[in-house]
């Protein structure tokens, strides 16, 4: 039973800060590549980074480049993803994912629930 859980999300102001995480079980992590997206209402699902698990390369979303870094650990099965200079156009669901690339897309397979992310100007 694969399972992922995301944690750290809330409200912020404007410029401030916030660190999510996911924990991931029923998995073998290291096999995955692991990615954050995010949905603001009324907007699509967009893919906001991923990392890949052999060689902790890294993918941004021109959005959050500069601002954002994810990072995993692999023992611990957790996905992380440190959020600065956050902007109210940063509101939104974040959602972690665990999946491969295809065709140079990721793929996910698996979802976890969401956590809210709140950014006050």
């Amino acid at each position: 039973q694969v399972q992922l859980v995301e944690s750290g999300g809330g409200s912020v102001q404007a410029g401030g800060s916030l660190r999510l995480s996911c924990a991931a079980s029923g998995i073998t992590y290291s096999t995955y590549c692991m990615g954050w997206f995010r949905q603001a209402p009324g907007k699509a699902r967009e893919e906001v980074a991923r990392i890949y698990s052999g060689s902790d390369a890294t993918y941004y979303a021109d959005s959050v480049k500069g601002r954002f870094t994810i990072s995993q650990d692999n023992a611990k099965k957790t996905l992380y993803l440190q959020m600065n200079s956050l902007e109210p156009e940063d509101t939104a669901v974040y959602t972690c994912a665990a999946g491969r690339i295809l065709f140079g897309r990721f793929s996910p397979s698996y979802w976890g629930q969401g956590t809210q992310v709140t950014v006050s100007s």
